[in-house]
């Protein structure tokens, strides 16, 4: 099952909807959805490394425009839809004593959350809920997803062919740890 779904994103991957599937996906990571779109940015550049600095600015640029979406969720509908996804990820009641100090520090979550497998989202929201300054935010966002999807566009450049042999002899191994990051970066949010 997990070769058939690898198959499946990789076909995806060289789809002409593979673009548009990753700035999909990105957008919506950033405000709302559990899963990152290294699912798909991975295979996306393994299938078209030529083209991997392009496809990293696509993702970098969605998932910031999904994290200006995320701040809007924060800052316009924090009752409504924002409250409910921080009770999901049990934020909510530390929310007004964590307000302050995040603002004193805000920029640094943005940066951290951006880069690590922190839920990024938490951050995105969080950041409009508590009104940190939005230029200020945009500028992090812009700067830790940079980072993190240019990196991983850079590796999978110079290193494809050996990645992603890597990659197909020992799936389960990848998508467990795959798997374990998420978890952490869920862990995190709940206990942090």
């Amino acid at each position: 099952m997990l070769r058939r779904f690898y198959e499946w994103i990789l076909s995806l991957a060289q789809s002409r909807w593979a673009l548009a599937a990753l700035a999909i996906i990105a957008f919506v990571e950033s405000s709302v959805f559990p899963i990152p779109p290294d699912v798909l940015l991975i295979p996306l550049i393994l299938a078209a490394p030529t083209r991997a600095f392009m496809i990293a600015a696509v993702c970098t640029v969605s998932s910031v425009l999904g994290g200006a979406f995320g701040y809007y969720i924060g800052a316009e509908l924090f009752d409504a839809i924002g409250r409910p996804i921080l009770d999901f990820y049990h934020k909510a009641e530390a929310f007004e004593t964590f307000k302050t100090r995040f603002n004193e520090q805000g920029h640094w979550a943005v940066l951290f959350a951006g880069i690590t497998p922190f839920p990024y989202k938490v951050i995105t929201i969080t950041s409009g809920a508590t009104d940190l300054p939005f230029w200020s935010f945009l500028f992090w966002s812009l700067i830790a997803r940079g980072i993190r999807f240019f990196i991983v566009a850079t590796l999978l450049w110079h290193f494809g062919a050996p990645i992603r042999d890597f990659i197909e002899r020992r799936l389960a191994l990848v998508f467990t740890v795959f798997l374990i990051l998420l978890v952490l970066g869920f862990w995190a949010v709940k206990y942090f």
